[in-house]
């Protein structure tokens, strides 16, 4: 099964009130987009990588000119109406859809989520944390919801069978990370510096694309 990773790299990021493109604030040495593509590239279940910009993220679109992936720009109407508009565009079959805001996120982690993906022959896939992880490590949340019992917040990271995107309904599989890797991603500052302690902590080797 080859998989197409799509990195979202378009949104406002207008929760940070910084004047920096989101995908372009640094954590460690690299920016977050950096090491998103680093995991990626490392993943050995990642076929292809492409990344979705916007008018909204020019410098991003600007810099991923040094990176060997392949470039859409959205019409920056939203998360899901542009990665839509990536898939559909560019005729993806089966994606992996990823937030350009997780930092710590590790190549070995995507491979587990895939891996679940293929055996659960279903035709979607949603990764979520609880929301005692969340809480445990000081992060916010815009919205939760409730599986078996407990609450849950989705993490960015969805697997897809891009031919079946214009079904209204499609059946879903649900993947819980505890894992710091994937509940930490960036929508305030507060948030940021909390990736920045844990990737300190980490001591993680100066990896390069």
């Amino acid at each position: 099964m080859d998989v197409t990773a799509l990195v979202m790299a378009g949104g406002k990021g207008t929760r940070l009130l910084l004047s920096e493109e989101k995908p372009l604030l640094r954590v460690g040495d690299k920016t977050l987009i950096e090491h998103v593509l680093i995991a990626l590239k490392n993943a050995r279940n990642v076929s292809n990588i492409v990344v979705a910009v916007s008018n909204y993220t020019p410098k991003t679109a600007e810099l991923l000119l040094n990176f060997p992936v392949s470039i859409i720009k959205t019409p920056g109407k939203g998360y899901i109406s542009d990665m839509t508009y990536a898939i559909k565009t560019l005729g993806l079959r089966t994606v992996l859809t990823i937030s350009a805001d997780l930092p710590l996120i590790k190549a070995k982690i995507i491979d587990d989520i895939v891996e679940f993906y293929k055996k659960s022959g279903k035709p979607a896939l949603s990764v979520a944390v609880s929301m005692d992880t969340k809480t445990r490590l000081g992060l916010g949340r815009t919205y939760e919801f409730e599986l078996n019992g407990k609450l849950l917040v989705p993490a960015g990271i969805n697997l897809i069978d891009g031919q079946k995107i214009d079904q209204e309904e499609l059946e879903e599989e649900i993947y819980v990370s505890e894992k710091k890797e994937v509940a930490i991603n960036i929508n305030t500052e507060k948030e940021l510096k909390i990736a920045e302690a844990h990737f300190r902590k980490t001591n993680r080797s100066l990896e390069n694309f």
